[in-house]
């Protein structure tokens, strides 16, 4: 086996090893999304169906108004589910509830 040959094998055997990589970090990056999405079904996990879903509208950065013809409920109702997801967080407002969930990933 002359030089250039043992230098094809080589990269042959180095290329194999980057797809092999390659592979294994498409894998990590699928795993990783995996534990946030979990890690995020935790974090709403402790709230009720009806904060869920002001929360959820929260996110996309719906006003109280806004909340209560999209859900068909009183004011006075959005504001409690408010107060309940910001106590359950420990957080003093709806924008530092929004960071908590966002720093999750």
């Amino acid at each position: 086996m002359d030089q250039t040959e043992k230098l094809l094998m080589g990269i042959e055997n180095v290329l194999s090893i980057a797809a092999e990589l390659v592979d294994e970090v498409s894998r990590l990056k699928d795993i990783e999304e995996e534990c946030k999405i979990l890690k995020e079904k935790l974090f709403l996990k402790q709230f009720t169906k009806a904060e869920k879903e002001v929360f959820a509208l929260a996110l996309d950065g719906h006003s109280i108004s806004e909340m209560q013809s999209i859900l068909y409920k009183e004011e006075g109702t959005i504001k409690m589910q408010r107060r309940s997801i910001l106590q359950k967080l420990n957080a003093s407002s709806m924008s530092e509830a929004i960071q908590q969930f966002k720093n999750i990933g």
